[in-house]
């Protein structure tokens, strides 16, 4: 007997397709081959097996031979080698005591590749073999190939993304010098921009940034169609940030010409105390937003109101604690507080955050809506 028999070390077949081992008989591997080709139309192990069924018919319709033809599919398992081939033996064993005939049996191995032709050995310790095929499609030759893998990378937007765009950039360089030049721009300044480019894109997509950007972007939009207050406040919010800054900056300029040079406590303190009121009015802005909003989503809560009377509590707290630090500058009309301000400023913002907290949780328990029953 004749026995035709194609392998699959690493198991595709029964990973992907979750038929048992081994596969005995023509329509049963020809089943087999149409179920892998339908689960994964790329693996090879579709065309060893379809082979198989070919070998098997052209050796039955072969004049010159004139014994028993039989196919079988063994396989293998994921991983180990050792393992692999061990269970290729033990399939083989099984798919001859299956076949039961008083001929001997000699093999026909069909593989895809050098990896599945390592169990050859084994095969023949259980087997004579009258020989070895080995399949190759014809668009795996190595230009078709390369076009394939080339069309199957450019047709991925993440690979195509991450491959294009820095070679788009560097194919820029040229223009952009010539550009430069019709410009009287050194040519030092475009390659120092390009430069700059290509890092920041090396850094975005290696820290994984996009999917960040992608996520805070998806929620500005969703929160623009919701109808959210929050987006009006923090822009808002922080637009009085940045005028807290300029204005602690120019203070902090004035008071450095006037008192001279300035200690970076004291410095820190013109800051601080010059921009905490704008600070202040950011938060509060913020904060007022978001409570509006989770009133608007039926989400509220009493204690959320705190939030505006402790930004105000620590506005309070650093306006007395850098007043306390300024430096004497008549000039610019910067006068350090006195300690009992200080205390006063300091008992103020404590005892706003204290009343606030207790107000709003007796609040709570007060006008919190009763728990439906059971």
């Amino acid at each position: 007997m004749l026995l035709v028999l194609p392998v699959d070390l690493d198991d595709d077949l029964g990973r992907k397709t979750g038929l048992s081992t081994p596969v005995i008989g023509r329509e049963e591997v020809e089943a087999a081959a149409v179920a892998l080709a339908t689960a994964d139309p790329e693996d090879s192990d579709v065309n060893v097996l379809f082979q198989a069924v070919h070998a098997y018919e052209e050796l039955l319709a072969d004049d010159a031979v004139d014994e028993e033809v039989a196919v079988a599919a063994v396989t293998g398992v994921d991983g180990s080698d050792v393992q692999a081939n061990r269970k290729v033996g033990e399939e083989v064993d099984t798919v001859l005591a299956a076949l039961s005939t008083a001929e001997d049996v000699r093999a026909v191995v069909i593989t895809d590749g050098a990896q599945d032709e390592s169990v050859l050995p084994v095969i023949r310790s259980r087997v004579p073999l009258d020989g070895v095929r080995r399949v190759v499609v014809r668009q795996a030759q190595d230009l078709e190939s390369m076009y394939y893998t080339m069309k199957q990378v450019l047709a991925d937007p993440e690979t195509r993304g991450t491959i294009l765009v820095p070679l788009g950039v560097l194919l820029l360089v040229y223009p952009f010098s010539v550009i430069a030049g019709l410009l009287e721009i050194p040519g030092a300044a475009v390659l120092g921009v390009v430069s700059a480019l290509l890092g920041l894109y090396t850094l975005f997509r290696g820290l994984g940034l996009e999917e960040t950007v992608d996520t805070a972007a998806e929620r500005v939009r969703n929160s623009l169609y919701a109808g959210r207050v929050t987006i009006i406040t923090y822009v808002v919010a922080l637009a009085l940030l940045v005028v807290g800054g300029v204005q602690g900056y120019e203070t902090l300029t004035a008071v450095s010409e006037a008192a001279g040079s300035l200690t970076v406590e004291n410095a820190a303190a013109v800051f601080v105390h010059a921009a905490v009121q704008w600070a202040a009015a950011a938060g509060i802005t913020s904060s007022l937003g978001q409570v509006t909003d989770e009133y608007l989503a039926d989400r509220f809560r009493w204690r959320y109101l705190n939030a505006p009377f402790y930004v105000v509590a620590i506005a309070v707290v650093l306006y007395g604690l850098s007043g306390y630090f300024l430096p004497v500058a008549p000039a610019a009309g910067v006068t350090p507080l006195a300690l009992d301000r200080l205390a006063a400023t300091l008992t103020a913002g404590t005892l706003l955050g204290v009343l606030s907290t207790l107000t709003f949780a007796v609040a709570e328990s007060w006008f919190a809506p009763e728990a439906e029953p059971a």
